[in-house]
């Protein structure tokens, strides 16, 4: 055992069970350490709240984990539907209390770029999730990967880290900003002199990635992904559309990299991260608007 002792092989190798039911797939995985003992994806829409507990004990059952020998509870927080995110969230905070157990939340936006990482190829990779909001908006932010980097989370022989804040965004102005960042320096020099910096926050870095790629819900906003596309290849950027689901293994590697740095969430005070106000808030404190106003 390379002269570690099993307590130490066992704190180096988490058993981390971890779900995520913020969109139409529900997404389950356990881990231990590095290693994905089983995973399940099932596309339940709106049946989260009538399987998401059967399915976890099937899982755990099936890859022989008790309860007991669990070390972390991952949840994806959202952004994301706002009912499948609480199903997620309550089911995790539940468990997690019931089998006091600590709970870790994660990204859903950052899973589902996780999982669309570009493992096999050199140089500095941008990886932008986005997931529907409705009326041309939509749950957004960005990630970069680099193969050869040092900085951030180790994510099998490169480096994984964040560039912008998961938001709601409008997909056009999105793409705007993003290609911002990759045009021709010339080109933004002419165009661009004097006005406001981008809005990504690009800690790397001033580097322009050798490819973006654009990954989850992109059925009702390929128009705009198609533009960004000919815009940034035409910089010299390439650009590759992925319509793909989250998945439970990043989840849970997500919360993994979480428990190795000793992190937790409190299991009382967790919540999802909702990102703006649910349509029948918003036509609340409209009405309440127009009380106020008589």
């Amino acid at each position: 055992m390379n002269g570690m002792s099993k307590a130490q092989t066992a704190a180096a190798s988490p058993v981390v069970v971890a779900l995520d039911t913020s969109t139409a797939a529900m997404s389950m995985a356990i881990v231990r350490g590095r290693e994905v003992l089983g995973e399940v994806q099932s596309m339940a829409d709106r049946n989260h709240s009538v399987e998401v507990v059967t399915k976890l004990k099937q899982l755990m059952a099936s890859c022989g984990v008790a309860a007991e020998s669990l070390d972390a509870i991952a949840v994806g927080r959202g952004p994301g539907s706002y009912t499948g995110m609480r199903i997620g969230v309550t089911v995790a905070k539940t468990l997690a209390w019931a089998w006091s157990k600590p709970i870790v939340g994660v990204s859903s936006l950052e899973a589902l770029a996780y999982g669309s990482r570009v493992e096999d190829s050199a140089g500095l990779h941008w990886i932008v999730p986005i997931m529907d909001a409705r009326r041309g908006q939509v749950y957004t932010a960005a990630f970069a990967y680099d193969s050869g980097g040092t900085d951030g989370v180790e994510a099998d022989h490169g480096s994984w880290g964040r560039l912008d804040r998961d938001g709601i965004r409008m997909m056009n102005e999105w793409a705007d900003a993003l290609y911002e960042r990759v045009k021709p320096a010339e080109v933004e020099q002419e165009e661009r002199a004097g006005t406001l910096a981008p809005t990504m926050t690009v800690s790397d870095r001033g580097r322009i990635p050798a490819s973006i790629t654009i990954c989850g819900e992109l059925s009702k906003h390929e128009e705009e992904a198609e533009r960004l596309k000919q815009l940034c290849e035409g910089a010299g950027v390439r650009v590759v559309l992925s319509p793909v689901l989250i998945e439970g293994r990043s989840v849970a590697l997500l919360g993994l990299e979480r428990v190795l740095r000793e992190e937790h969430d409190d299991v009382h005070s967790f919540v999802p991260n909702y990102t703006q106000l649910t349509e029948a808030e918003v036509k609340l404190k409209e009405k309440q608007a127009e009380r106020d106003g008589q």
